[in-house]
């Protein structure tokens, strides 16, 4: 199966902010990536791979990697820490991709203990070693190499870092703007500003992105290129087609695309929770909550929502 690629700078060039749905485990996988695309998303990313892995074993390939040919633009993001295995990795992914994403800001201890994720924000030779190796091996020319990185306290750094992978041919950059330490923290945009206005190739922006107006927002703070969005899709994945809370439309697309496609209950049932978080009431959180089975799902749906065909603007 393998497709043509997007051309994804083509896509930077139009000039719209272009609206991303980020690598998230667990979560962010074809099922899901299918039900954001229904509803304006751009551009989405796989869940973090982590690239030895991938390369050691065929059963990790399969279960790590799964796509169709409707799930494009796609970006596969690898966690490595060495260039080579990147690169090879990235070869496995390239027929049936448009790009592939290194990850340098995932802030949990294991991956840092490993040698992946925002630890290389602090090794821009490496970084840019990496993007090297994929530019030259995977032989598209439109195949791209992306980082996305958290900040320094010290933006100088990051600054730096981001102009040593723009020299290495890096093809764009999703900032998340908070250090590796932050959490729950105020996003900083003139962080991120500052590193868009230090660049030439594509700047993406992350952090706390939750409706349609702050994609507006943060593009009028910061001048990025695109905006790219975690949890706020995963409460409501109609987000970037302007719905302020997940349209019931929406809910049963997600119960026709996850059982279509295999989705193990616990994920299928995860999504919904967070989806009508914001639009139900205690009470009926603890009912929808303790559900077992899909089928208990889909009566809980019909019986509280109503059919698909009932009612498609809004759940409240």
């Amino acid at each position: 199966m393998k497709m043509t690629t997007t051309n994804m700078m083509d896509m930077f060039e139009e000039g719209k902010v272009l609206k991303i749905c980020a690598p998230m485990v667990r979560y962010s996988k074809l099922a899901f990536r299918s039900l954001v695309r229904k509803f304006d998303c751009d551009i989405c990313f796989t869940p973090m791979i982590v690239a030895p892995d991938f390369m050691r074993s065929v059963k990790a390939r399969d279960s790590e990697f799964t796509t169709n040919e409707a799930d494009r633009p796609l970006i596969v993001q690898f966690a490595a820490s060495d260039a080579q295995t990147l690169a090879d990795a990235a070869c496995v992914v390239a027929p049936f991709s448009d790009g592939v994403d290194l990850n340098c800001g995932c802030p949990q201890r294991w991956a840092m203990s490993d040698g992946y994720g925002a630890c290389l924000i602090n090794k821009p030779e490496l970084v840019k070693d990496m993007v090297r190796h994929v530019r030259n091996q995977v032989d598209n020319p439109n195949y791209t190499a992306s980082i996305k990185i958290r900040i320094h306290k010290d933006l100088r750094r990051t600054v730096d870092l981001c102009q040593k992978a723009e020299a290495a041919g890096v093809s764009w950059i999703t900032v998340h703007g908070r250090t590796a330490e932050e959490r729950h923290q105020p996003v900083h945009f003139d962080a991120i500003k500052t590193i868009k206005d230090s660049l030439s190739v594509p700047v993406v922006a992350n952090g706390d992105i939750k409706t349609l107006r702050d994609v507006e927002t943060t593009h009028q703070l910061t001048g990025v290129d695109g905006v790219m969005a975690a949890r706020g899709l995963l409460s409501n994945p109609a987000m970037f087609a302007g719905y302020n809370e997940t349209p019931l439309e929406c809910v049963w697309d997600w119960v026709d695309l996850a059982t279509n496609q295999g989705t193990p209950f616990t994920c299928f049932h995860q999504h919904l929770i967070y989806m009508l978080e914001r639009v139900s009431s205690q009470p009926e959180r603890k009912v929808f909550n303790s559900l077992q089975s899909t089928a208990a799902v889909i009566d809980y749906l019909h019986n509280t929502y109503g059919s698909p065909d009932t009612q498609t603007v809004g759940l409240s």
